[in-house]
């Protein structure tokens, strides 16, 4: 007879053996038939003795989930509902092999299913379909099949996805790179119970769906039959996980795990099986979980929805992927001679295949270094006399194949990495299929594998290094990434942003070569009087590069709105256009050609200096031309922001830009480049002479070069001048409660503002006057830490701003990390204006619907 006594090691160490070492103890006393000696010890991971969450997060108290005890480490991925989450990477990391369940990442599309405890062993699942016996089954009668416990690593296919969403945005919220958790789950092999319903000789897959109802039906997906079948491949109705019963989250009381495949698989709350001859026609299995080809942009996506119809394009298996942890993003490391430096990170794979081999680079993949790899999952194997482990069998002695990540590590010297630009890792596997360097993007975002990279920096004036990983999760801005980005560096040329002169050369060729703006067939000739007189709403012309185009049915659709069109129309365009739009605006262009522009080469056309020459004009500001300003005084506000105030042609000059409208300014770079940026001025409108701009900067730090425009303000000195334009805009505030908003107009008596980092700038006037009228007003001001809040001299003279900190001291008084329902859930029949990030805007409006906002007649993007 066999006995076992387990104990459980928490070393909460970061060396990698140590690490590793959190794992069980299991002595057997067996006799001569099963192993040569009297006790055999065998090791291997058994999950950590942590705190359980037991209480309600109060932002999850108002939603359909507030019956789902979280942990409130989890970052939230989509604001409080639905919740989708993933755990700090380190955090992730140094909880080990096994992830304990209250860290695990989080896919829902909805709310959690509710299920009482009185209800678990009633919960009934159905086999259906092509069967020749359909059954229905209640868990009692599940637990009554044999159970095994195996270990399978769980990945979402979005893992990674905010890389892929920096370079454009796709259709999918913001993973990091901790989209991965691991867990022992305890169930039965699937096979055992289709084989009783006996599927037809014809029927190939087998759907399943959950019980969680969402608004296009209720979830659902499909693999292979065979996979299903297949016992080897380890596919389990799983009631268990680390132990215990399923927690809400992770589909209590009943799910499907399928080790090596996309976590969305792996249906929660289990309450169907269908078995069928084509794919599943869900909503979910179409439109979700699919790598459509690169060049399918997201409005060719939405305008031709058959390119989610292939199944070609649907994914089944994990691909080959690794992930550094260490260096923490943004962790500072002392330069010292003869210290190594430990990196180490995690690795997977999909369909059972093994990872062979990770390395990395520290010059940029020229050459590379051998990491050592750890596979926990092996010392399961190793268990072959092992009892029962969680009611179920360990059953993972006689598998082959590989159903779990492996960690890997590689020591450095310090001096080495204080050499290097960044660090990179790659994996291979067994098949020699390896992570390519670069990032093929998808509208869907899935499946992103390119080489993991970490840049690093020297601290100026230290002897210190910096590291920052691609990204941070969720809405927060962070890594290397969206600083080159906001550099206006490209991101995808294979040199990150950071390629040589060449390089970057031979890919503007390369991309000029594949812009079409005009049809060669298009002849007929447009003379400037002719261009000239289509400048207005409804019959607008510009021209580009001596073509002419009929822009008027762009007008509404206009993303920069219909003033900055009209009021470049009737006119040569070019330098505006060219510096200011996409290259997907660049290439719409085409559609709208009309002709070639006929020019005057006798005439001399020099409306800018006559309008710089008129000094008596009251209105400094034109529509048609660029106007000089003179910069009188520059002021450094923060470590990356400045205050600028610029000169009028004359004393009694106004600006002319309304409240909530804005104006292009253009300077003129070191190497001869036109940069234009939009911008709102914080003076007041009817200040005479002068106008004041607050402007974040993108500075140079290490060997990451400055924005392009930032580095031209960073070279404007005190008597430069620079060029403007405008005002545009579809926003204005027309004093005492009126607001005009793309042509409607709006009375309010209540304004909410919520504005993110250098977005203050944008609303200050809007607030300021709002507070004036006497309109009951209320902003909320977000930033990362208390250093990056701007005119907080001129905003703590108003009434009713609130600061809302990320990374806050302890003694911090204001609102605390990201904005919740709670922070603006009492205002209902006012107006909620947003001016921030994207992401954030996103956030925001998301949330505003939780809280009960009509974000279709009550938010605006500002």
């Amino acid at each position: 007879m066999t006995t076992s006594t387990l104990t459980c090691s928490n070393n909460k160490e970061n060396n990698v053996e140590d690490f590793h070492s959190k794992s069980s103890k299991l002595e057997i006393d067996g006799d001569s038939k099963q192993i040569n000696s009297s006790t055999k010890t065998i090791s291997f991971p058994l999950p950590l003795e942590t705190e359980k969450p037991t209480k309600i997060l109060e932002c999850d108290e108002k939603t359909p989930d507030a019956h789902v005890p979280r942990d409130s480490r989890l970052i939230r991925l989509t604001g409080v509902h639905p919740f989708n989450c993933e755990a700090p990477l380190s955090v992730l990391y140094d909880s080990g092999f096994l992830t304990p369940t209250e860290l695990w990442y989080v896919r829902n599309h909805g709310a959690v299913p509710e299920v009482l405890d009185s209800d678990i062993l009633n919960w009934e699942f159905r086999i259906e379909g092509m069967v020749e016996k359909p059954i229905t089954l209640k868990l009692a009668e599940l637990l009554t099949f044999n159970q095994i416990t195996i270990p399978i690593t769980m990945v979402c296919a979005g893992n990674r996805r905010k890389e892929q969403n920096v370079v454009r945005k796709g259709n999918g919220f913001n993973w990091g790179s901790a989209g991965v958790s691991t867990a022992l789950f305890t169930g039965v092999l699937i096979n055992e119970v289709i084989k009783l319903a006996q599927p037809k000789h014809t029927a190939k897959y087998m759907c399943m769906e959950g019980a969680d109802k969402l608004p296009n039906g209720y979830y659902g997906t499909s693999i292979l039959l065979s996979t299903a079948m297949n016992p080897a491949m380890g596919v389990i109705l799983a009631h268990k996980m680390n132990g215990e019963s399923l927690a809400p989250d992770h589909g209590r009381p009943l799910r499907i795990a399928i080790p090596g495949q996309i976590g969305g698989r792996s249906v929660k709350w289990l309450k169907r099986i269908i078995i069928t001859e084509e794919p599943n026609d869900n909503w979910y299995h179409i439109y979700d979980n699919r790598v459509l080809p690169t060049m399918v942009t997201p409005e060719i996506a939405a305008e031709n929805k058959s390119w989610y119809n292939d199944e070609r394009y649907a994914l089944y298996n994990l691909n080959v992927q690794s992930v550094i942890c260490y260096p923490a993003h943004e962790e500072t490391v002392k330069i010292e001679e003869n210290k190594p430096y430990n990196i180490r990170g995690y690795a997977y794979n999909g369909g059972g295949i093994r990872i062979g081999r990770v390395e990395i680079s520290l010059d940029q993949g020229r050459t590379w270094q051998l990491a050592k790899i750890d596979y926990p999952e092996d010392l399961y194997r190793k268990a072959i006399h092992t009892p029962q482990l969680f009611c179920g069998k360990l059953d993972m002695p006689n598998r082959e194949l590989c159903f779990c990540w492996c960690f890997w590590n590689i020591e450095v010297p310090i001096m080495k990495l204080s050499q290097a630009k960044d660090i990179v890792v790659r994996a291979m596997d067994e098949n020699m299929n390896i992570q390519p360097r670069d990032m093929y993007w998808n509208v869907l975002s899935m499946l992103n594998n390119c080489w993991h990279r970490l840049t690093v920096s020297k601290q100026e004036n230290s002897n210190v290094l910096k590291f920052d990983h691609p990204t941070v999760p969720a809405l927060t801005k962070g890594g290397w990434m969206e600083k080159v980005k906001e550099e206006g560096r490209e991101l995808t040329d294979g040199f990150w942003g950071s390629g040589s002169v060449v390089a970057t050369d031979h890919l503007q060729e390369r991309k000029l070569s594949t812009i079409k703006m005009f049809d060669e067939s298009i002849t007929r000739e447009i003379t400037e009087e002719e261009l000239s007189k289509h400048n207005k709403d409804g019959d607008a012309w510009i021209a580009v590069n001596e073509h002419v185009y009929d822009v008027s049915k762009y007008l509404k659709d206009h993303p920069g709105g219909v003033d900055s069109i009209v009021l470049a129309s009737g006119m040569d365009s070019t330098d505006d256009f060219m510096t200011i739009h996409s290259d997907h605006a660049k290439n719409m262009l085409i559609k709208y050609q009309i002709g070639i522009l006929k020019t005057n080469t006798t005439k001399k056309n020099n409306q800018t200096d006559e309008i710089n020459a008129n000094t008596q004009r009251d209105i400094f500001l034109s529509h048609k031309q660029w106007t000089k300003a003179t910069l009188k005084q520059k002021t450094e506000v923060n470590h990356d922001s400045v205050y600028l105030t610029f000169a009028l042609e004359h004393s009694n000059q106004k600006l002319g830009v309304p409240i909530g409208k804005y104006f292009y300014m253009r300077c003129t770079s070191q190497s001869n480049e036109k940069v234009i940026r939009s911008y709102t001025p914080i003076s007041e409108t009817d200040q005479l002479g002068e106008f004041d701009l607050v402007v974040k900067l993108y500075r140079a730090s290490g060997k990451r070069s400055a924005g392009k425009m930032s580095a031209c303000i960073d070279l404007l000195k005190e008597g430069d001048t620079v060029e403007c334009k405008g005002p545009f805009g579809d926003f204005e505030y027309q004093g005492n409660g009126v607001i005009l908003n793309k042509g409607v107009t709006y009375k309010i008596e209540k304004l909410t503002i919520i504005a993110g980092g250098s977005g203050i700038t944008g609303i200050y006037q809007i607030f300021r006057q709002a507070c004036r009228d006497g309109i009951e007003c209320e902003l909320i001001y977000c930033n990362k830490t208390e250093k990056d809040i701007l005119m907080r001299k001129e905003l703590d003279s108003l009434q009713h701003v609130h600061y809302c900190l990320t990374r806050q001291r302890d003694d911090w008084t204001g609102l605390r990390g990201y904005i919740s329902s709670s922070y603006f859930k009492h205002v209902h029949d006012g107006l909620l204006l947003c001016c921030g990030p994207p992401e954030m805007m996103d956030n925001i409006y998301k949330t505003a619907v939780k809280a009960g906002w009509n974000v279709h007649e009550q938010f605006i993007r500002f």
